[in-house]
């Protein structure tokens, strides 16, 4: 009803509501999440991006509670690529702690910002919400603190180790 479509033209593109949710998002194209002038300062850059992606997370809350859904689908051929499971998260983190690799090698960013993304997002609202309890306005901070602590011990302690093979 948004779009201004019929269910006739929407199905038509997408044959099934399952592959109509895993399309339908707004903020697949955005690279950064930061202004076009971000702030110098790392732990601003990172509050800057988490804030901004949690608003996104809340906002878009319904939508992204059905494709973690559909993604948790145990039929692996069910499993259509899947465009909100693409890592873009990931890469907005990095984004935000690009003056890093100054200092750090490229994997131990990359580490960090996983670690970072494991606590914020749909993922982290969910069980904040659903198993925890909290309000979805707890819930966002709970987020923001644990990202910025994970920055802050990071810098102080050392970065996520790497993956030990077996």
């Amino acid at each position: 009803a948004e779009a201004a479509i019929s269910r006739t033209t929407a199905y038509r593109y997408f044959p099934n509501q399952r592959l109509l949710l895993i399309s339908a998002h707004p903020e697949v194209d955005r690279r950064s999440l930061l202004p076009e002038s971000p702030p110098a300062d790392l732990g601003a850059r990172l509050a800057l991006v988490v804030d901004e992606f949690i608003g996104i997370t809340l906002d878009t809350e319904q939508q992204l509670r059905a494709t973690l859904r559909v993604s948790l689908d145990p039929d692996t051929t069910r499993r259509e690529k899947l465009l909100l499971r693409g890592g873009r998260a990931i890469g907005w983190i990095e984004d935000a702690l690009a003056p890093l690799r100054e200092r750090k090698s490229e994997a131990e960013v990359h580490r960090l910002a996983v670690a970072i993304r494991s606590a914020v997002g749909i993922e982290a609202l969910v069980w904040l919400t659903d198993v925890a309890g909290l309000s979805r306005e707890d819930a966002a901070g709970v987020m923001r603190w644990s990202a910025g602590t994970m920055l802050r011990a990071a810098l102080v302690g050392g970065f996520p180790a790497a993956p030990q093979r077996v």
